[in-house]
């Protein structure tokens, strides 16, 4: 956020330094004069820069920025605010933040305010991306037929373009008509559970029927835009509402769907580096409400996952809560093998770092080897933290980034500016210079030099082999027995050569020979490197005089149109073709067994030798058989590797030693002749593939999406709430709010909701998957007239507090003591009737009771959620005493003004002799402080002393406010 008190009261005034002659201004850290600063990693320093510009002496504070500043003392010790730059939000955690900000307009124009004054106060991009099903499908993934082969390529799975004028009609009585296809009824054929056709599978005119058991194919220009179609009735409410918010909102930046996934629009087009506001420049960084939110460290922009209601917090203008991290140095050295990939890089990095045991650390690479990775290397290393449990993974911006800043949406004079203000405070890093490296924590060393090549084979993807060992690990999978590597040839028939005729011209088969290679782009989109790295070598191996010979079932199969343009916009695509690596479509094909039978002639041969005979495919599955019921061994390996083993025309080859190929003069190449240098991809990538995915991506946010365009919404100040809805509904987060903040209320004659064990996590508290057709929310929907194949899951009706309210604690592996077993239910203790939680609450609200919930261990671990503790606090739960609570639950908690009280240590409910089933008296003080102590009274005349756990002086005021929203509806009054 920019500067949050006026500069002429701003505590850090004297830091202010400009850039531009003087119209750009910026606080400078460095003039702190402080030698601490200098030995601080970047990533810390983006925190103190943010501590500086923030600092207003109530959410941050000087001694904050002292904490952050005195980092080697204070890692893992002090408790520091950041206030990020802006917010990422993606649909499903959105629309609750939205629907609050919504009600909130309505709670302040009750009180003759203006509506229009609530606003997000940090900059908030909504990416509407986790609404799209897959209704219709142009290949069906579900139940492969015929795993071993077919009749052709458009067997049961798949078919390309050139096959997809086969398809069979709707009619008939099996679902495709083809040998080993669905042997259910046809699509058309089945009956709804209302006698309907489900909407589902509806029929848009001129394409078939979606079959349940198959996602049966429509043509692949439809699909997209019937699945589009779906989406905007299915959600038409919802993404009314997102509509409305992009017009009546400011600091509200709404993408409407079709564009992109949440973490590729981050990363393609809102990532910044630098934001300029107000006069004053400063370090791009974000809170994200998707787990890949880290890519954005890969750029040099600081930026983590929160859950809903931490970025709720952060939209209303408070900072994120933090325990000052270690930072562990990741120091890159060695060079890279020029036979390893990007993916082989990022793998071998990930394994290193899931070894290290650095789970909830800050994780900042340096070193040499650094410069060695392109930007699109970078991401992918920082998008894999979940991996490797790490906070962040953390690149500093360096001449890489800049130059990759320079093929995207940065014109040269932004460039050049951010250039200028990440070395005037320090966070520009020069990798080849050692005089540059920082402190950290502790440092791990990765050698880059030793991460080599690798399939995967000859049955099982876990089977790794380092391609430099290929020849040596082949012979003795012919060695061993019959097993998960083995074949059990005999030596005197390894050597076997069985003579075939193909197209009139005799070859040889044996051991180890390649008749399947595939080069399959669906598990390598993520990084367009190695489908360069496999064009570029076709390239120079066509050029070297090389070929592949001609029996060898050779495909390419794009994961999307998106990759067939890169390929061919960088030249490549001609020469793939050359050696037999033609498109033949866009789906799932030779990795669940769809490949066209092989000649006659190399099956005879093969069963002929009894050969154990080779594929090779750049997907994600193999197993013996699976390709071709007469080809044994199959080998996992990265794209370029597929196309030079086919060019090899065998497995049981040493690249090191041996050549690839021997042209037509008889000249011997060699794998190193025609392998492209990093260098060599790097720049191809750079110039065609990043520049073309930008301009795309800039088009269609320019252009917008057709369906968005025309979706009506209204233009008032306040929403018009639908009363009928029943995914957007007013909550009633603000009923009976006041201007003044009422004394704190004692708890009186509480009842337990529930009396849970150890470590209740969110899933128990707030399911996100489906709704059950028995559950407290399906009674709900069905009396709204809806059936439950329209119930869709409570992640889609989050922005339903009546939905949501029904659905916490609902879910079946709850488990509560007074029950005795698992399940969704509690003890209505006044009735003593077992009811469904919500139902339980009901009565208790109705009867005017309290209630508090009694926990053990741990309360509240696992992913966080915007309504565990939405949906306790409208249940009516005032308190919830526990042995302990993850720390961000707890802070959930406090902010929705719920009181999280802990047992003294080694007392909990049991050592107590609680039953659970007393009433509790909580009186608290008209003044509350910091890790207050309080008395608990029980019905049956046992008192016990709780801790609240306030850390915090804004942990006070959110809870006698009655919560963040409440707070912030009062300053606003």
């Amino acid at each position: 956020m920019a500067l949050t008190s006026p500069v002429e009261e701003h505590p850090y005034k004297h830091l202010i330094d400009t850039l531009k002659d003087g119209t750009i201004k910026f606080f400078s850290p460095h003039k702190l004069n402080d030698p601490r600063y200098d030995k601080l990693p970047l990533s810390i320093r983006v925190l103190l820069e943010a501590a500086i510009r923030n600092c207003d002496g109530f959410y941050t504070k000087t001694e904050d920025v002292e904490n952050i500043l005195d980092w080697q003392q204070q890692q893992n010790k002090a408790e520091v605010p950041f206030s990020p730059a802006r917010v990422l939000l993606q649909d499903f955690t959105g629309i609750p933040a939205m629907v609050d900000l919504a009600a909130m307009r309505d709670a302040v124009a009750k009180h003759g305010m203006d509506p229009s004054l609530v606003n997000p106060k940090c900059p908030t991009d909504l990416i509407v991306d986790h609404s799209l099903q897959i209704d219709y499908s142009k290949c069906a993934i579900q139940n492969a037929p015929n795993p071993g082969g077919g009749d052709g390529p458009n067997q049961g799975h798949g078919p390309s373009r050139s096959t997809s004028s086969r398809l069979p009609s709707r009619g008939g009585s099996q679902c495709g008509g083809q040998r080993g296809t669905c042997s259910k009824p046809a699509c058309n054929d089945l009956p709804s559970a209302t006698g309907r056709t489900p909407a589902s599978v509806q029929q848009i005119e001129n394409t078939p029927l979606l079959c349940p058991f198959h996602l049966k194919p429509v043509s692949e220009p439809e699909t997209a835009l019937k699945n589009q179609e779906m989406e905007l009735v299915r959600n038409k409410e919802r993404l009314q509402f997102f509509k409305w918010c992009s017009k009546a909102f400011k600091n509200v930046n709404v993408v409407p769907p079709d564009v992109g996934a949440v973490h590729q629009v981050n990363l393609e087009y809102l990532s910044r580096v630098v934001q300029l506001r107000d006069g004053f420049i400063y370090p791009d960084s974000v809170v994200g409400t998707d787990s890949h939110t880290t890519m954005i460290n890969g750029l040099g922009i600081l930026g983590w996952g929160v859950g809903g209601i931490e970025s709720e917090a952060v939209m209303l203008g408070q900072p994120v809560s933090l325990t000052l991290p270690q930072v562990v140095g990741c120091k890159l050295v060695g060079s890279i093998n020029p036979l390893t990939t990007s993916i082989d890089i990022v793998l071998g990095i990930t394994k290193h770092l899931r070894q290290a045991g650095i789970a909830g650390k800050f994780v900042e690479f340096f070193g040499p080897g650094v410069s060695q990775l392109s930007a699109p290397d970078r991401t992918t290393i920082a998008n894999m933290c979940p991996e490797y449990n790490a906070t962040i993974s953390f690149f500093p911006i360096d001449q890489v980034t800049l130059k990759h800043f320079k093929k995207t949406n940065f014109t040269q004079e932004n460039v050049e500016l951010l250039e200028k203000y990440m070395k005037a405070v320090k966070l520009f890093r020069s990798f080849e210079d050692p005089s540059d490296d920082l402190q950290f924590s502790e440092v791990i060393e990765i050698n880059l030099s030793a991460m080599v090549p690798y399939v995967s084979g000859p049955k099982r993807p876990q089977d790794r082999v380092a391609v430099s060992s290929m020849k040596e690990d082949f012979q003795s999978c012919l060695n061993e027995k019959v097993g998960f590597k083995g074949f059990h040839i005999s030596k005197e028939k390894q050597a076997a050569q069985v003579p075939f005729l193909h197209s009139g011209q005799e070859y040889q088969l044996g051991h180890g020979s390649v008749v399947i290679a595939a080069v399959i782009s669906c598990t390598n989109n993520c990084n367009p490197s190695v489908m360069l790295t496999a064009g570029l070598l076709a390239k120079k191996a066509v050029e070297a005089g090389l070929v592949v010979k001609p029996y060898i079932r050779t495909s390419l199969a794009p994961g999307s149109g998106m990759v067939t343009h890169y390929l061919s916009i960088s030249g490549v695509l001609p020469y793939l073709s050359q050696l037999g690596f033609e498109v033949i479509g866009y789906g799932c094909a030779t990795c669940v067994g769809n490949t066209a039978p092989l000649p006659d002639a190399v099956m005879d041969a093969i069963k002929q030798g009894d050969l154990v005979a080779c594929g090779v495919l750049s997907g994600n599955r193999h197993f013996e058989g699976r390709l071709c019921d007469c080809v044994r061994a199959n080998y996992l390996a990265s794209p370029p590797l597929v196309v030079a083993y086919a060019i090899a025309g065998t497995v049981d080859a040493d690249f090191e030693k041996e050549p690839l190929g021997v042209t037509s003069e008889g000249k011997e190449v060699y794998l190193r002749d025609v392998w492209p240098s990093r260098e060599e991809v790097q720049q191809t990538e750079e110039d065609m593939v990043i520049s073309a995915i930008f301009k795309d991506l800039q088009g269609r946010m320019e252009k917008g999406n057709t369906f968005w365009n025309k979706i009506d919404c209204p233009e008032s100040v306040l929403f018009p709430w639908d009363h009928k809805s029943t995914y957007i509904r007013s909550p009633c987060f603000f009923s009976k709010l006041t201007k003044e903040v009422p004394p704190p209320q004692s708890i009186e004659g509480a009842h337990a909701l529930l009396f849970l064990g150890d470590k209740v996590t969110t899933d128990h508290i707030s399911p996100a998957g489906s709704i059950a057709r028995a559950s407290a929310a399906a009674k709900y929907l069905l009396s709204k007239r809806l059936t439950p194949r329209e119930f869709n899951s409570y992640g889609a009706r989050r922005g339903n507090d009546a939905v949501m309210t029904r659905g916490t604690f609902a879910s079946i592996k709850l488990q509560n003591r007074f029950i005795g077993k698992s399940g969704p239910k509690t003890l209505h203790i006044p009735s003593n009737q077992t009811l469904d939680v919500f139902e339980a609450s009901e009565r208790y609200q109705r009867d005017g009771i309290p209630l508090i919930i009694l926990a053990g261990k741990d309360y509240g671990s696992g992913n966080s959620r915007d309504w565990v503790a939405k949906g306790p606090y409208l249940l009516g739960v005032r308190a919830v005493i526990a042995e302990s609570f993850e720390k961000l639950h707890k802070n959930q908690l406090v902010g929705m003004g719920i009181m999280p009280l802990e047992f003294l240590p080694g007392e909990n409910a049991d050592s107590l002799e609680l039953s659970g089933k007393e009433r509790f008296n909580i009186t608290l003080p008209e003044s509350l402080s910091l890790r207050q102590q309080l008395t608990v009274k029980t019905s049956q005349g046992k008192s016990f002393v709780v801790t609240a756990q306030f850390d915090t002086e804004m942990d006070v005021i959110l809870f006698q406010n009655g919560g963040l929203l409440r707070y912030v509806a009062r300053t606003l009054l």
